[in-house]
């Protein structure tokens, strides 16, 4: 199991849909938040893409030195980059970070979006091009270890002697991570991706997912790992973190909810389709309703776009919930909470130590093995105090 956290440069806040609470994301912050899932043991930090957000690729190398084995899972974008440009892009990355690149393959739902970046392809015609895009992508990287050159010609894409004189540190090239629902997207994470990622539904729904992918793969002969993103909101009391959710969503009007559903209706992703039915397009908003599935909680997504579900309760709650996702055969968990910096810590502090054994000993601790507090008495450190009540 390995844990993400993720970095929000569309912006942070306290509460969702409001100023009230909101902080400047700029890189001093941005370095906050990286440095501290760092120094906690995240695996990594998700970056993510869209007219919203600042650059990931500028924001991702700008983190390099600011961190020392965090891994940072950044967004190339058919029709936007070349795949002999995001290759090199790819490999100078790897490289110069010590092989800590991941890459999210997206392929868009936001049509006005796509368009107004030049994309004017249908939602089929997207991942047909998303397919001929990252096939030469990964053969440009995988062929620069040994000095050769790729041509391919495809119906939306073609290159000729397209070759990488700078190979990545990852062989054959960085892990490619990938989203969706449809069956298209389900077809070309089969295909090709090493990841397939899923938003937070309900488990029966996403196991349904899972299968379907994985079955796909091996009629393929391929085997693919599988992740999921979620929204946490933990607490060291179940009605403690069920406030937290209300008060997140404390200062949205009907308004705000109205206008952000009717932008999530214009896109033709099924992910957001299949997030937006959760609440119904933004009609329930009682905790009643907006909890889905046992403390899987629907809120976020009255005005969020993409990942639109949170995990909500105590870190012993959270942390079985984790594991029953886990038992479906999810590896990757990339995971955020409002504020990003003071959530970071609250998450790896109170579930960190309830995961499996096998996932402690992946994540990276202290000294003395992990948070240790204050020295007591100037004689003792907490945790070996309690060990020895």
């Amino acid at each position: 199991m390995k844990i993400f956290w993720f970095l929000p440069t569309h912006g942070d806040s306290r509460y969702l849909g409001s100023t009230e609470g909101a902080r400047q994301v700029d890189l001093p912050y941005l370095q906050q938040i990286a440095g501290a899932a760092d120094q906690l043991g995240y695996e990594g930090v998700l970056i993510p893409t869209g007219r919203s957000c600042e650059d990931p690729w500028v924001i991702a190398s700008s983190l390099i030195g600011a961190t020392r084995k965090l891994k940072f899972l950044v967004a190339v974008r058919p029709g936007l980059h070349q795949p002999s440009l995001a290759a090199r892009m790819a490999a100078t990355f790897d490289r110069l970070s010590g092989g800590r690149l991941l890459v999210n393959l997206v392929t868009g739902g936001d049509q006005a979006e796509l368009e107004g970046d030049g994309v004017f392809l249908d939602h089929a015609s997207r991942y047909e091009q998303s397919a001929e895009f990252i096939r030469i992508w990964r053969e440009i990287l995988a062929r620069s270890h040994d000095g050769e050159a790729f041509d391919y010609e495809g119906k939306h894409l073609s290159v000729k002697g397209a070759k990488l004189l700078y190979p990545p540190v990852q062989a054959p090239y960085p892990p490619v991570y990938f989203g969706g629902s449809s069956e298209a997207a389900h077809e070309l994470a089969a295909e090709q991706v090493d990841t397939y990622l899923t938003w937070g539904e309900p488990p029966a729904e996403v196991a349904k997912k899972v299968a379907d992918v994985r079955a796909r793969a091996a009629s393929r002969g391929r085997t693919v790992q599988f992740g999921i993103r979620l929204h946490v909101i933990v607490r060291e009391t179940e009605d403690a973190a069920w406030q937290a959710a209300e008060d997140l969503i404390s200062r949205v009007d009907d308004d705000t909810v109205i206008r952000a559903q009717a932008a999530f209706a214009r896109m033709d992703s099924e992910g957001q389709r299949r997030m937006a039915a959760l609440h119904a397009g933004g009609r329930k908003r009682s905790r009643a309703d907006l909890e889905v599935s046992p403390n899987l909680w629907a809120g976020v997504g009255l005005v969020r776009g993409g990942a639109g579900t949170a995990l909500v309760g105590d870190a012993k709650t959270v942390a079985a919930r984790i594991e029953e996702y886990a038992a479906l055969g999810l590896d990757n968990f990339i995971l955020s909470g409002y504020p990003h910096l003071e959530e970071a810590y609250r998450f790896a502090e109170l579930v960190f130590p309830l995961l499996s054994k096998r996932v402690k000993q992946q994540l990276r601790g202290g000294p003395l093995g992990g948070p240790f507090g204050e020295v007591v008495a100037n004689l003792d450190a907490p945790s070996r105090l309690h060990s020895q009540s």
